[in-house]
């Protein structure tokens, strides 16, 4: 379930928020703003899917899968080839997150 809901939540959030876009920015009707709203949502659901002991290792580890589909989309939907800096300066920031929130690695236990 953990890895449908980090491959769903951001094609949700994206297209959510692609929706607003959309409406300010390409004049598409408001109607476009509904369906948006709902993949939001839907968004906000399938992050508390993921099996974690904390929500901020969720989004952390999300973060990086965000990334890798926010290019997807830059390409698939709007028709825009990322160029050699857009597709790969995101790696690194793409490593550290799932490795720390699946046990890869070495974790520090420190209570406030």
């Amino acid at each position: 379930m953990t890895i449908l809901a980090y491959v769903g939540a951001p094609v949700a959030e994206i297209a959510g928020c692609f929706s607003f876009w959309a409406w300010l920015r390409l004049d598409k009707s408001i109607w476009w703003l509904l369906p948006g709203g709902a993949s939001l949502a839907l968004f906000a659901y399938l992050l508390t899917l993921v099996d974690s002991d904390a929500a901020g290792r969720a989004y952390a580890a999300y973060g990086s899968v965000y990334i890798v589909v926010s290019l997807l989309w830059l390409w698939a939907v709007e028709g825009v080839r990322p160029d050699r800096w857009t597709s790969r300066a995101p790696w690194p920031a793409c490593l550290e997150p799932p490795l720390s929130c699946w046990g890869l690695a070495p974790r520090e236990t420190h209570s406030m």
